[in-house]
């Protein structure tokens, strides 16, 4: 691929930063429900003010209701995200058959073992984010008795999301630094400069 003609359509920037901002999003609302929104750490927040500052106690299960209770709006973006990036990674995979985004196959033959690389990470990453998206429609629209088995699936979502999102970029500042010099204004702008 030579790095000096490579332009990126208006379609593909759109999506790029568009399924960039949602994993962001994403990442984001994970990070809160495993640290500062954890339940556990809100109820025990909620149970030390009660015991504290008023008469009141709550049993520790009332206190774990309560605490999901009050971070259930932020986990409802989580939802909302979800099915903001079901909707475009649909787009994603019909952009190929309109002639955009086409998907780069690692086994032609006259590319590089670089190229061979990346071709596979990106199939790897479409097939675990496919994985990701399925089992969270499932456990929001799928048999109860899958939600268990779907939750524990949906949860290692964060170990290849954090990979790619590493390897990733990486690889653009590599790219930028080396031989696609000006990869990251052009993934921006569209611009050849």
């Amino acid at each position: 691929m030579n790095s000096e003609s490579t332009t990126y359509s208006p379609i593909f920037r759109i999506m790029h930063w568009a399924i960039a901002i949602c994993f962001v999003l994403l990442l984001i609302t994970i990070f809160l429900r495993l640290n500062w929104m954890n339940k556990n750490h809100v109820a025990e927040i909620i149970g030390s003010y009660l015991t504290t500052y008023t008469d009141q106690s709550l049993t520790d299960e009332q206190l774990i209701l309560l605490a999901k209770k009050i971070r259930k709006p932020m986990w409802d973006w989580h939802v909302y995200i979800g099915y903001a990036l079901v909707g475009l990674f649909s787009i994603r995979l019909l952009l190929p058959f309109v002639g955009q985004m086409k998907f780069m196959n690692p086994l032609q033959k006259n590319i590089s073992s670089k190229e061979r690389f990346q071709y596979w990470i990106y199939i790897v990453f479409y097939v675990f984010v496919a994985i990701s998206l399925v089992t969270g429609l499932l456990i929001e629209f799928g048999p109860k008795i899958w939600k268990q088995t779907t939750e524990e699936i949906h949860k290692l979502s964060i170990y290849y999301l954090l990979s790619y999102v590493v390897l990733h970029l990486g690889g653009v500042l590599i790219a930028e630094f080396s031989t696609h010099k000006g990869i990251i204004s052009k993934v921006i702008s569209g611009d050849k400069k």
